[in-house]
């Protein structure tokens, strides 16, 4: 079975209480739930981490590669406008991967406006809500299984 990974990165786990006029209701556990559920339907294995820590994210990325993950999906979250180091991560595993983010970025503060991460994503998904996630995961899908 094919393995995508879906990474989310700060303040993610507070999902469904945090700014929910930003971000929405879903919690992030709901959101896990039903693209695991989605995956396993597809004949595809979900793995799900989120962290607030940025050396967990680089480790995590890592392992990617030695697990045989093909594709990843990752809202880095505030690493999106701060963390060269995931950057450099993505890059050396060289494991394709989109970004998404649940609210529009560029309707927001202008330091949100700059991401490390797009100009090497495979593709973006921004301001979409939770919708979003399933949105990547079919799109992963289609560019792992092309029809």
């Amino acid at each position: 079975m094919k393995k995508i990974l879906m990474i989310n990165g700060p303040n993610l786990n507070l999902l469904g209480s945090r700014e929910p006029d930003v971000y929405g209701m879903d919690d992030l556990k709901s959101i896990e739930n039903r693209l695991t559920k989605k995956a396993a339907d597809l004949n595809f294995e979900l793995g799900c981490f989120q962290t607030n820590a940025e050396h967990e994210m680089i480790e995590k990325i890592h392992d990617a590669k030695k697990n045989n993950v093909c594709f990843i999906l990752i809202n880095p979250g505030a690493f999106t406008h701060t963390s060269i180091s995931v950057r450099d991560a993505l890059l050396s595993v060289s494991i394709p991967f989109y970004e998404i983010h649940l609210s529009n970025t560029f309707s927001r503060e202008e330091f949100r406006h700059k991401s490390y991460f797009s100009d090497i994503a495979s593709g973006c998904i921004i301001g979409l809500g939770s919708h979003g996630y399933e949105l990547g995961l079919i799109a992963a899908i289609k560019k792992i299984q092309p029809s």
